[in-house]
């Protein structure tokens, strides 16, 4: 059990004097990873070999941390106070980002992710206390900047369960794209493997109803995210164009309940940028980004 207590007052001071702490991580970017992601996606993609270029999102694949079982919270989480704010708050959310790609990360580049917490602030929403902390990811490989990624994570509390639900946002029109995923347990199983993250969440029905309150399990923010990036980077590599940036921001949680998730999209008139959206299984916005393109 995490011994941090959730209704402990917040100390901010506290909590900002994370800001500027950092983490470096090595990897050597293997074929594994990304051959095992395109076959979660239902992708026929050809085994990746060394050289290759990682698609946009395969990068979450690597660097990951590896807290000892020991050390994971009641809630698959590893406990806090590590390199994150020790958060007093039971509900930690991915809530969106913004990604570059400057450079190419390939199959075979021994790279490093140099992590820094950038900023931690508080707000009093409508749903409780939310806390937010901003990281900044760089990965290098080469000596060049690869990857350069903002990654806003959300601390929330519960919120009262017999207050009304937020209202739901409705999508775009105007897809010019559109594909329609099943994320079933299975997928959000090999997806948690593949990031090695425990989030009792995705995998653990009983545990997301009784103690989260959540209707079924929920799927991931990045799987959602990295479905958009798939959708946009196929499409437009078809078009000899290459994603230099992606940003997405979470609207609405979707859960696994047998029916499909949409992804959908439309590029601007000249392929420079593109639109994209995750519709739940109810038709409602999930998610929402942009993409910058440029010719390959």
């Amino acid at each position: 059990m995490d011994d941090i207590d959730p209704n402990a007052p917040l100390d901010m001071d506290h909590l900002r004097s994370w800001i500027g702490k950092t983490q470096e991580l090595t990897d050597v970017i293997g074929a594994f990873p990304a051959r095992a992601l395109a076959a979660t996606l239902d992708r026929d993609d050809a085994a990746p070999r060394d050289g290759d270029a990682l698609p946009p999102s395969a990068h979450w694949l690597y660097f990951l941390e590896t807290p000892r079982h020991s050390d994971l919270a009641f809630d698959g989480h590893a406990k806090k106070g590590g390199f994150l704010p020790p958060v007093p708050l039971p509900r930690r959310m991915w809530a969106g980002g913004r990604i570059r790609f400057p450079g190419t990360l390939r199959v075979g580049d021994r790279a490093t992710r140099l992590s820094t917490v950038k900023d931690v602030s508080f707000k009093d929403g409508k749903s409780g206390r939310l806390v937010f902390v901003l990281v900044e990811h760089r990965i290098k490989a080469g000596g060049q900047d690869v990857i350069v990624e903002e990654h806003d994570i959300v601390y929330r509390d519960m919120g009262d369960p017999n207050a009304p639900p937020p209202p739901p946002k409705s999508a775009p029109e105007g897809a010019e794209w559109t594909r329609k995923v099943l994320p079933d347990e299975a997928m959000l199983f090999r997806y948690s493997a593949l990031i090695f993250n425990a989030h009792r969440i995705h995998f653990d029905r009983e545990f997301t109803r009784n103690d989260e309150g959540y209707p079924d399990l929920i799927v991931h923010g990045p799987l959602i995210a990295t479905l958009l990036m798939d959708l946009g980077a196929r499409e437009m590599a078809a078009r000899g164009r290459r994603m230099t940036r992606f940003a997405y921001r979470a609207v609405r949680p979707s859960f696994t309940d047998g029916r499909a998730m949409t992804f959908q999209g439309r590029p601007s008139a000249d392929g420079a940028k593109a639109d994209l959206w995750a519709l739940d299984q109810d038709g409602w916005l999930a998610m929402q980004a942009e993409a910058d393109f440029e010719a390959a």
